[in-house]
Parts: C-alpha cells; sequence; structure tokens
C-alpha cells in the first residue's frame, strides 16, 4: 500500500512524511494538480495543430463515428455497440424514469444480477460511476442520477488495464499507452479504523472527505487483523485508484489484438479502451477481454500518472498523442470528412458541463 510523498521534478520515491499537509502534496506533485492546471501549456500545442489543420475543432474529424470525436458528450452505449459482443460485458441503457420493477425485470431477461455498475450514458473522469448491490441502492441512485443510465454487469476480473490505441486512415496503427490499475484497498490489523488506516497513504487522504460523505459507517469500521478490504471498486484516478505505467506490455502481440478489435468499429480511429481481463496471457491471445467503455479524443495516456514519470516527460507524451489525434483528423478531412463548426462544438460542451454541475460527481 503507498504511504509516500512524492515530488514532480523527481522520480515517485518516498522524500517525505505521509502527514505534510495535503495541499503541499498537491503543489510538488502533477498527479494531484487540477486538471486545467496540469493540461493549460497544452493550449499553446493545440493552436499550433489547429493552424496546420485550419481549424480549432480539428479533433472533431478524428473519431467519424463518435460526436464530435469523444471530445466531451459522446454517447458511451453508441461507441460500445460498435465493440465485438464478445468483448463485452452484458450493458442496458435505461432511463431513469424506468420504475424499479421495469429495470429489475429488463435486468432479469438481460441476465444481468447484482453487483452492477451504474453510470450516465454521458460524462468521464468517473463521473457518478458507482457500484449497486441491491434494488434499493438503485432507487437511490435513480433519484440524483442523469436522465440516461448505463447498467453494466460487474466483471470480476483482477487485472483492469487502459490502452490507448490509434489507427492512420491509410494503415499504420500502434498503442501510445498502457496503464495498470491498482484499486484502493487496505488491510485491517486488528485495531485502526479504515480512517487511521486510509491516513498512511497520501493518496488515501485526498479521498477521506469524499469517504465522509459517501461511505461514512465504512471510514468508522475496524478490519480483522489481515483482512483485505477493497475501498474503491470504481478504477479511476480521481477516485483514488493507483495508476501504474504499464509501457512494458506493449509489443507486436498486444497491438494485433487491436487492430483485430477496432476493425469491425468503422469510423474509430484514436481513443482508450477501459477494459478487464483475466490474465495477461489472455490479453495477448485476445481472450476474456472485457472493454467496459471506450474513449475518443480527450483520451489522455493516463500512464503519465505512474511512477517513474516526471513532468518533462508526460508532457512529451501528451503532445505526441495530441499529434497523432491532429495527423488522423487531417487525413480524415481530406477524405472528405468535415471539421464540426467551433460554435455547434461550445453549445454541445456547455450543455454537457451544465448537465454535470446539475447532477453533481
Amino acid at each position: 500500500m503507498e504511504t509516500s510523498s512524492t515530488v514532480f521534478l523527481k522520480d515517485k520515491k518516498s522524500l517525505v512524511s505521509p502527514q505534510m499537509p495535503l495541499w503541499m502534496i498537491r503543489v510538488f506533485n502533477y498527479e494531484y494538480w487540477p486538471f486545467q492546471l496540469l493540461f493549460f501549456p497544452c493550449i499553446f500545442y493545440w493552436l499550433l495543430l489547429s493552424i496546420k489543420a485550419r481549424s480549432l475543432v480539428y479533433f472533431t474529424a478524428t473519431n467519424p463515428a463518435i460526436d464530435m470525436g469523444g471530445f466531451f458528450g459522446e454517447s458511451k452505449m453508441n461507441i460500445l455497440n460498435k465493440v465485438d459482443e464478445k468483448y463485452k460485458p452484458r450493458t442496458l441503457l435505461i432511463d431513469k424514469n424506468w420504475t424499479i420493477e421495469n429495470i429489475l425485470n429488463k435486468l432479469e431477461l438481460e441476465e444481468i444480477s447484482f453487483p452492477i455498475i451504474c453510470k450516465p450514458d454521458k460524462g468521464e473522469m468517473g463521473f457518478r460511476v458507482q457500484k449497486i448491490f441491491n434494488a434499493q441502492e438503485m432507487e437511490v441512485y435513480l433519484e440524483t442520477g442523469p436522465s440516461e443510465i448505463l447498467i453494466q454487469e460487474f466483471v470480476d476480473y483482477n487485472i483492469e488495464l487502459g490502452i490507448l490505441y490509434y489507427r492512420y486512415p491509410y494503415g499504420k496503427s500502434g498503442i501510445s499507452s498502457v496503464v495498470e490499475k491498482e484499486f484502493m484497498s487496505v488491510v485491517g490489523d486488528g485495531y485502526s479504523t479504515v480512517e487511521e488506516l486510509m491516513n498512511k497513504s497520501d493518496r488515501f487522504r485526498f479521498q477521506i472527505k469524499r469517504f465522509s460523505k459517501e461511505k461514512r459507517e465504512l471510514l468508522k469500521s475496524i478490519p480483522l487483523s489481515g483482512k483485505y478490504l477493497l475501498l474503491e471498486p470504481v478504477g479511476n484516478h480521481c477516485k483514488g485508484t493507483r495508476f501504474i505505467n504499464g509501457e512494458r506490455l506493449i509489443n507486436a502481440k498486444l497491438i494485433a489484438v487491436f487492430d483485430q478489435i477496432a476493425s469491425s468499429m468503422d469510423g474509430f480511429y484514436y481513443g482508450r479502451f477501459d477494459l478487464k481481463v483475466k490474465s495477461i496471457d489472455d490479453l495477448y491471445k485476445g481472450e476474456n477481454i472485457k472493454i467496459l467503455e471506450v474513449n475518443g479524443t480527450t483520451s489522455e495516456p493516463a500512464h503519465i500518472y505512474g511512477e517513474g514519470m516526471t513532468l518533462w516527460k508526460s508532457y512529451n507524451d501528451i503532445f505526441f498523442n495530441m499529434r497523432i489525434v491532429n495527423e488522423i483528423a487531417r487525413e480524415n478531412n481530406s477524405n472528405g470528412i468535415k471539421y464540426m463548426s467551433l460554435f455547434e462544438v461550445i453549445s454541445v460542451a456547455r450543455r454537457h458541463f451544465k448537465m454535470k454541475k446539475n447532477y453533481g460527481n
């Protein structure tokens, strides 16, 4: 379990006490910087790429099959529908106005049983993603959730990865990022509360405020000595998941697997596959893979938050992926795919963020 603070100018090693104030940890470790601050320098590179493409919203042509190329507000279900059935968990799109009886009947027909994962059809960065254990929790989620919700069977595989894949219209393909996810968990000592155990890790300390609202009773509980306790089943960085740089997993076999997966996805050229798999051997064989969702052009190379990364190398990798998005978009545009207008993109983005503000995190 992680117990060290880190500094962005060096590899992520133990440098200071875990009781360092959280604001100071946030300052010295870019992993905890606000999204807007970390990606602010990218604005200047985006402007340069826009000049090359002669459009500020060139990215809307990168993935013609996805709304706005996957910039914001795209339907997760629409993208998942393009993935071969053998790679998908059972997934159901519902309206929050459905009665709980209708939902339970539909779940039974689709052979989806509790626990389940619920998340908005349109959202990102872990927005409103929640593991639901019973009908009562489902009713509560419906009261506060957005109008269209994805219900997905819970995939009980141990390995969760984010794989950023690209393919050019003329054939070249590759994988530019792999991130492994280590879920937030503690091991009991028989006398410490969950909150006390969480206080031993800088990463977990950032989550205590959220837990005090969402999982207050869990914080007060005392796990038995040696008991492993999973605190957060949702593998999202902003929810305490540790991201591990998995670039070592990239090879020709892995690229071939995702060439095969993407071959059925007409109009998809760039994005991150968030998936679970039984084993790394299965990953290379293309077996026992369940793709939870696919993200489009705003997919970040999530390995930048892993150990051994520096701020400078992270920006190099971000810019590399920005260039790929731009090159694919320009190639598609030369083949007749039009860029959306700036006005359209702004309108969709406004509606999307207004929705997120209305429903909270």
